[in-house]
């Protein structure tokens, strides 16, 4: 098969789909490997360094996606990519198309077979290919607003940690999965206040054994999320139903009464955003103020990080890309579950309930494909 991975080409996103040691992976087994040239210079990953691994270099993103049976991408494409792709090509790549009716209309009318990271499952459960993006977004969420806390970038000028004698910001976690468990690491580290939400009681009893009395834990419901919200300095939104919308968590409303100059960073934005104020945002321009509230609502904060990003998601990521580079996409969704899970689109139909469901297009599913 030819695997082609070409540039991104999202505002400041420079992650890539394949490392050298990915292309490896994939030429040592027969593939072809078409890489954009350039695709990985901004992080240090050289065209020589693909050359060296087996890859051929493509002067463009039309050659890329001209030549290749399966495009192996970061981010979702964007229009310009979405128009070359063709009837029975494999994309492979993160795609959160619940929020996105565009892009989804474009995959639909593209007839190619386009599998999600985000919706891929695990055997033990969970989501393994979001998983890495999810741990470095949650990091970056407790930097991120413990910069926008600061009185320049807008905020009401709170050390996240504080110092002796004056007390630490109040961090308010919305969600205990991946993304809440990283933030919660950071947040404690650096010596912040912090109550963490969550709907599983379960997953609070495991938090509280790991963190003790160092975090508060509630039961997440309208109440408690408003109450904590109030008293909030930041706010962290990690909420996730996969492949759905994410839902509105706090309202326009509460918002409103919010304290001025408080951060949230809504690192739900992906699906939306769990927050009624967000829209999402860019690194160029990464804020906004919604009745005195700085949102940071950057919809590919691990973008930022690049270099660490692009090696934890190639890791996460190559071995579902092997399959499909020999299998083909039909044999290897059949023999393994987990991966049909990430088939979204293909052949013009929406194959993940979810986001058919919050979209209005007809369910079809995944099963019915592979005969």
């Amino acid at each position: 098969m030819t695997v082609g991975c070409p540039k991104e080409i999202k505002n400041h996103e420079y992650r890539v789909g394949l490392t050298p040691a990915s292309v490896r992976e994939l030429t040592s087994r027969g593939h072809k490997v078409l890489m954009q040239t350039g695709a990985g210079a901004a992080i240090g990953l050289l065209d020589e360094h693909y050359l060296a691994a087996g890859a051929t270099l493509a002067p463009d993103a039309a050659t890329v996606f001209a030549q290749a049976d399966m495009i192996v991408k970061v981010k979702e494409p964007q229009p310009q990519e979405c128009a070359m792709l063709r009837p029975g090509q494999i994309l492979y790549t993160y795609l959160h198309l619940a929020p996105d009716p565009k892009q989804t209309a474009a995959l639909v009318k593209s007839g190619a077979i386009c599998i999600a990271y985000e919706t891929v499952t695990g055997p033990g459960g969970g989501l393994p290919l979001l998983a890495p993006m999810s741990e470095v977004a949650g990091r970056m969420s407790i930097q991120a607003g413990a910069a926008h806390l600061e009185k320049s970038k807008g905020g009401m000028g709170v050390l996240l940690g504080g110092v002796p004698g004056v007390a630490p910001a109040h961090v308010v976690i919305l969600g205990g999965g991946v993304v809440g468990t990283h933030a919660l690491q950071m947040a404690v580290g650096m010596g912040a206040r912090v109550t963490v939400l969550d709907k599983s009681v379960d997953r609070l009893r495991q938090l509280d054994l790991v963190f003790g009395n160092r975090i508060s834990t509630q039961y997440s419901n309208v109440q408690s999320v408003e109450e904590a919200v109030l008293s909030a300095d930041l706010v962290i939104g990690g909420v996730l139903i996969p492949g759905a919308s994410a839902p509105k968590l706090v309202t326009r409303a509460m918002v409103a009464r919010m304290k001025k100059g408080a951060v949230v960073v809504d690192v739900a934005i992906d699906q939306g955003g769990c927050f009624e104020t967000s829209h999402a945002t860019t690194h160029a321009d990464p804020t906004f103020v919604v009745d005195g509230v700085v949102h940071y609502c950057v919809a590919n904060m691990p973008g930022a990080v690049a270099r660490t990003s692009t090696f934890a998601l190639n890791n996460a990521t190559i071995g579902h890309a092997v399959a499909l580079a020999d299998k083909g996409w039909k044999q290897a969704l059949k023999d393994n579950p987990h991966l049909r899970a990430g088939l979204n689109v293909a052949q013009g139909q929406l194959t993940y309930e979810a986001v058919a469901r919050d979209l209005g297009y007809a369910y079809v599913p995944p099963d019915s494909l592979l005969s």
